[in-house]
């Protein structure tokens, strides 16, 4: 198979992959729409919210991870470490895109925060019980960037910025930030970003490039 035929193949994935992201971004604003919160998803919040007060440093560091700022400045050194000036203008763009589409998203899918949705709940940090929820920007760009950066990486390693991406799902849930719903839209919607961008940009597709060289042979002459 050439090169260009495997480009094109790994450009379709990205497009099905944005495309997954997008219809569970779906399926969660129809849950979140009305801003209620239904027995099954106020069941996994109060598994996870209610757990001991000793949990909070341990989940600390993985909420950072969806600081923007910090979100953007690991994505930009790795790119820096791999010598891909792709990655880091996709990661550039992923917090563009992720600014614009989360505020979308709300003027659409309006639903308050737990402490207001659920009531009686366990306000950890700096976290208010006021404010849209739907979806957790936090879990946009922690996806986005676990997305543009995992195919990067060696197979083996791969699955690490995904653990990264369900621990900070976890923080924000444990610190009554967001219910679950809003995480997993969040997700998704991070993963219709980066699916978009690998497509377009392509940093793994030209790092692949850069240490495999074409072997296929040269197509015969009729």
């Amino acid at each position: 198979m050439t090169s260009h035929r495997v480009d094109e193949s790994t450009r379709s994935h990205d497009l099905l992959v944005a495309a997954g992201g997008g219809a569970v971004l779906v399926v969660c604003g129809a849950i979140a729409h009305g801003g209620k919160v239904g027995s099954v998803e106020r069941s996994a919040f109060r598994a996870i919210n209610d757990r001991p007060e000793f949990l909070y440093r341990a989940l600390w560091p993985f909420q950072q991870f969806g600081n923007l700022v910090v979100a953007l400045a690991v994505t930009l050194v790795v790119a820096a470490f791999l010598r891909s000036w792709r990655l880091g203008v996709a990661a550039l763009a992923a917090v563009a895109l992720k600014l614009e589409l989360e505020k979308a998203v709300k003027s659409v899918v309006e639903r308050q925060r737990p402490g207001t949705t659920i009531g009686d709940v366990h306000l950890r940090g700096d976290v208010t019980a006021h404010g849209l929820s739907f979806v957790s920007g936090h879990a946009v760009i922690t996806a986005a960037m676990a997305g543009l950066i995992a195919p990067c990486l060696p197979r083996r390693w791969r699955p690490v910025p995904w653990i990264i991406v369900a621990l900070n799902g976890v923080a924000r849930i444990y610190v009554g930030a967001h219910n679950p719903v809003d995480i997993i839209g969040g997700i998704a919607l991070g993963v219709l970003i980066a699916g978009v961008l690998n497509a377009v940009l392509g940093p793994a597709r030209h790092l692949a490039r850069r240490h495999v060289p074409d072997a296929s042979p040269a197509d015969p002459i009729a």
